[in-house]
């Protein structure tokens, strides 16, 4: 089987004689690891693994109705961020759909899985658009202006609207999208409370006809317990996004200003990473040393050149400051 993995925090291919972990720069993930409370939350519902989890989400969506202040018959939750986008290409099966690159691949990857057409703007013939919001990888931040304004372009045009909020609590002033219909509002538990191994997302809309279509396009049970155990525990831990957030914006700047003293060019973002472009090879060499960076190469429009970093903690930081003057030395 070849390794066709597209994204970053494989660091299962990672090998090191001393059995150490790499130091990850490739996901971008709270630097704080998981809260204690949803730690704890995974270790009680294992008491529960011996039956199937609630296949509506029940008390997870009502949680969550609550934090987002919509109906919980608006909401469906699923297996992370990709599950749900794949599940809505699919309950859609848009024969053109626009996608501003570079941006996330699983959007490309679902429409191509059914053959649709990929636009870089809007036409006649579009029937499905996708807006990541802060961008990833360019950390990109749309004012709620300029989003409200491309939202009624799209319903205008009787386009379904999927905008990927999954960035967007990282920044300083996050902006949430009124539900309206014809949009789809995608966001997930992997980033903020750096539950990647959990993979759980959710997605709301005003078109619960469509929610449900989704909810059918893949297998049943797609959230374990355990999983929805966490998102409701994670959503108690105020305190904990806040030092997240505390974090992104004391050490964003720090981050982007080492790295431009190196000479790399760095684009200016909004998110918890940084997409910055290096003339010298660095994704083997930081390998060599211990630390897993983001290759950009295979997001569209850009080239091997382009890598992405998370925002780590100041001392993560630094080592990844250190390690890259010694490989471009």
């Amino acid at each position: 089987m070849s390794n066709s993995f597209g994204h970053g925090g494989d660091w299962f291919s990672f090998q090191d004689e001393s059995g150490q972990l790499p130091l990850d720069f490739s996901a971008n993930i709270s630097p704080l690891g998981v809260p204690y409370g949803v730690r704890a939350a995974i270790c009680a519902a294992a008491e529960h693994a011996d039956a199937y989890p609630d296949p509506e989400c029940r008390e997870l969506r009502a949680a969550l109705s609550e934090h987002e202040g919509v109906p919980a018959s608006q909401i469906l939750c699923g297996a992370g961020a990709a599950d749900l986008i794949w599940r809505a290409v699919l309950a859609l099966r848009p024969r053109s759909a626009c996608v501003m690159e570079p941006t996330f691949s699983e959007y490309r990857a679902a429409l191509c899985a059914v053959g649709a057409e990929i636009t870089p703007s809007l036409g006649p013939r579009t029937e499905m658009a996708f807006l990541c919001n802060p961008n990833n990888p360019t950390g990109e931040l749309l004012s709620a202006a300029s989003v409200r304004d491309y939202a009624a372009r799209c319903r205008a045009s009787g386009v379904v609207l999927l905008l990927d909020n999954c960035f967007l609590d990282f920044t300083d002033h996050p902006d949430p999208f009124p539900l309206e219909p014809g949009v789809l509002v995608l966001k997930a538990f992997t980033k903020l409370y750096g539950m990647a191994g959990i993979r759980l997302g959710y997605v709301m809309s005003t078109d619960e006809e469509l929610l449900d279509r989704m909810a059918h396009m893949g297998p049943p049970w797609a959230v374990s317990t355990p999983a929805q155990a966490a998102g409701i525990a994670a959503l108690k831990e105020t305190d904990y996004v806040e030092r997240v957030r505390e974090i992104i914006r004391e050490e964003r700047p720090f981050l982007e200003r080492e790295l431009r003293s190196l000479g790399f060019l760095v684009v200016l973002g909004s998110a918890n990473f940084l997409l910055f472009r290096s003339e010298t090879p660095l994704e083997q060499p930081l390998r060599e040393r211990g630390i897993l960076i983001r290759n950009c190469g295979n997001f569209e429009g850009l080239d091997d050149k382009w890598y992405r970093t998370a925002v780590r903690t100041h001392e993560d930081n630094c080592r990844l400051i250190e390690t890259l003057k010694e490989v471009i030395r």
